[in-house]
């Protein structure tokens, strides 16, 4: 259904091959909860999706784990930025921001967090609109 729906879209998507069941136990596990359904489906289809410039339209299940864990352990950040444990980071826009989820409070509206002002904005309902709007440029890095 995923890779369907993307491949339907406007705009270039490069899909990987379905992630392991082990890459999605172990990237819950080290995020320390399930991921979200939308998020494990997709990951089952394609283990990350890239743009046209190689960015990360969706990471791995991989990458989501050690990205989480890289920016939830930073001390520095602990000092500088809000904290990160309630948003789950899936992708990032190729400029520094990253986008997340909310899984911690099982919501599925995607924000964007940005890297200079530590601000978290809403920029979509749900993953599949997103990557909607992402691809067809309503979403902008």
């Amino acid at each position: 259904m995923w890779i369907e729906t993307v491949a339907a879209l406007p705009g270039k998507a490069v899909f990987q091959s379905p992630a392991a069941e082990s890459s999605l136990t172990r990237c819950a596990a080290v995020l320390g909860r399930p991921l979200p359904a939308d998020l494990v489906a997709l990951l089952r289809e394609s283990d990350g999706i890239e743009g046209e410039y190689g960015d990360g339209i969706v990471w791995s299940a991989e990458r989501i784990a050690s990205e989480n864990r890289s920016l939830r352990e930073n001390a520095d950040f602990r000092f500088l930025h809000m904290p990160f444990e309630p948003l789950l980071f899936f992708a990032d826009a190729g400029n520094g921001d990253l986008f997340a989820l909310l899984s911690a409070i099982d919501r599925p509206d995607v924000f964007v967090w940005d890297h200079e002002t530590d601000s978290r904005t809403w920029v979509a309902p749900n993953l599949a609109t997103y990557l909607e709007w992402w691809l067809t440029g309503r979403i902008e890095a």
